[in-house]
């Protein structure tokens, strides 16, 4: 089965939302347009890829942080 949306139900469902999580519906949005695709079909499944691509814009915001370089910064020890 096919979830569909109006744009009304969409926008009512923004409102209020704060800033950080519009920022990740704003790149979501942009993955959806890239991918080229104006619906999403339920019922298939999505590849590995599409997967880590929608992800990788939700936690960019997480990812690029000093704190997590350092996090990760003995698996680059000793190149």
């Amino acid at each position: 089965m096919i979830q569909t949306a109006t744009i009304n139900e969409i926008t009512d469902n923004l409102q209020g939302l704060p800033p950080e999580k519009l920022a990740v519906v704003l790149d979501f949005v942009a993955f959806l347009k890239q991918r080229g695709s104006s619906s999403i079909i339920l019922d298939d499944e999505p590849s590995a890829m599409d997967c880590m691509l929608a992800a990788e814009s939700a936690l960019r915001a997480n990812w690029d942080t000093p704190e997590e370089d350092a996090a990760w910064a003995h698996l680059s020890e000793g190149k």
